[in-house]
């Protein structure tokens, strides 16, 4: 199977091994980064640092000033790499090595657009804003993400892209020295409160016949228990119709499904209007629908139609595999099993030969590794030996 690793342009500038050390893990694709979400990462081979500090969201490449002019939302140059284009001198780097570059682009995860534009953030049913969460309902955010997607996703060298966050974001940050664990929130939960209420989603639970005010109401009622009862926490959409109500559930996810797949539609098309032809274009997916965050919940149907193919978690056991790949079998397209080879991250890179075997007999038919530039040395050998065996 193909395999791609992940990677960012901070691994590779500055650092004169650093590609022919990827190439050499038997990988012939690398997702590099070109807009990426606020983080602190480890280079733990780096000849120069060991931390990078990624202070916001930002793109690794100088975004074009005409594409951006006298717009109010544009997207944020980094200032950590030393490099006047860090995408472009990566993609370089490994494309000399041999490998295939494909770009890495998060949409709809950016806390500093939320932090200095609060009004483009997700709302919850108390009134709470998640500046890092641009809500996709909204005009103006769609029209800048459609653009971004264009401009981050077609770089030179690039022959694709993988689109993550392209969708709804929602209450998990995963970021920001979280403290959310002190109660325990099953993915029912989750989903309440990462429903938005800013005015254009207001507007549009009325176009499914519900009253904003009324529905917010009711995800407090709903939630109530989840802050004061030792549960169990609900899991599923079952767990959503219990918590809410089937009709309102239904609702709900009537709206954001319509806002997603319009955002998924309008970025594709638009990537593939500034591409050269052949150009793949992969969404990073879930195909629960419900879901949000970096792997957006997507129906396979649709989103098979609309894109080249998708990107599934598929990290965990067996149950966790298939459930993500099982509605993508005998779909056709490109149906990538992401696996953390990261220990340290909850991966395990010594089980990758086994895991990939299993993703395979589900339907996978490409693998992507989080994250070369992350993992330790060790992790990188077990990938390594993992890839030798697996080509034979």
């Amino acid at each position: 199977m193909k395999t791609s690793a992940f990677l960012y342009p901070w691994d590779v500038v500055g650092d004169p091994d650093a590609a022919a050390r990827v190439a050499d893990l038997g990988v012939q694709q690398v997702t590099l980064a070109a807009a990426y979400h606020s983080t602190r990462a480890l280079t733990p081979r780096h000849p120069a640092r060991r931390i990078v500090t990624a202070e916001h969201a930002a793109v690794l490449y100088p975004p074009d000033a005409g594409r951006w002019a006298g717009r109010e939302l544009r997207p944020y140059a980094q200032a950590w790499v030393d490099s006047d284009d860090a995408y472009a001198e990566a993609a370089e780097a490994l494309a000399g090595a041999g490998l295939d570059v494909h770009s890495w682009v998060v949409l709809a995860h950016n806390s500093r657009l939320g932090a200095e534009h609060p009004d483009t953030s997700v709302v919850n049913a108390y009134g709470d804003r998640y500046p890092w969460a641009p809500c996709i309902a909204q005009p103006a955010v769609r029209a800048y993400l459609v653009d971004l997607a264009a401009e981050a996703a077609v770089r030179g060298g690039a022959a694709g892209t993988e689109l993550e966050s392209c969708g709804w974001y929602g209450f998990a940050h995963l970021h920001a020295h979280d403290k959310i664990a002190g109660v325990g929130l099953g993915d029912a939960a989750q989903y309440l409160m990462s429903l938005c209420f800013c005015p254009d989603c207001r507007a549009g639970y009325g176009s499914q016949g519900v009253d904003a005010g009324e529905l917010a109401q009711a995800v407090r009622r709903a939630l109530e228990p989840v802050w004061s009862g030792p549960g169990a926490p609900e899991a599923g959409w079952d767990g959503v119709e219990k918590l809410l109500g089937a009709d309102l559930a239904a609702a709900t996810l009537g709206w954001r499904t319509q806002v997603a797949r319009g955002l998924q539609e309008s970025v594709v098309a638009a990537v593939r209007a500034a591409a050269p032809s052949g150009f793949q274009v992969l969404l990073h997916a879930d195909p629960a629908p419900y879901r949000s965050g970096a792997n957006v919940g997507v129906d396979p149907e649709h989103v098979l139609s609309v894109a080249d193919g998708v990107v599934l978690p598929c990290s965990g056991g067996d149950g966790a595999r298939e459930t993500v790949l099982g509605p993508f079998a005998g779909r056709g397209g490109v149906i990538a099993a992401n696996l953390t080879v990261v220990r340290g991250m909850g991966g395990s890179p010594g089980t990758l030969e086994r895991d990939a075997a299993h993703a395979a007999s589900l339907g996978a038919n490409q693998l992507r590794l989080y994250h070369a530039g992350l993992a330790s040395g060790p992790d990188l050998e077990a990938v390594a030996e993992a890839l030798s065996r697996l080509g034979r």
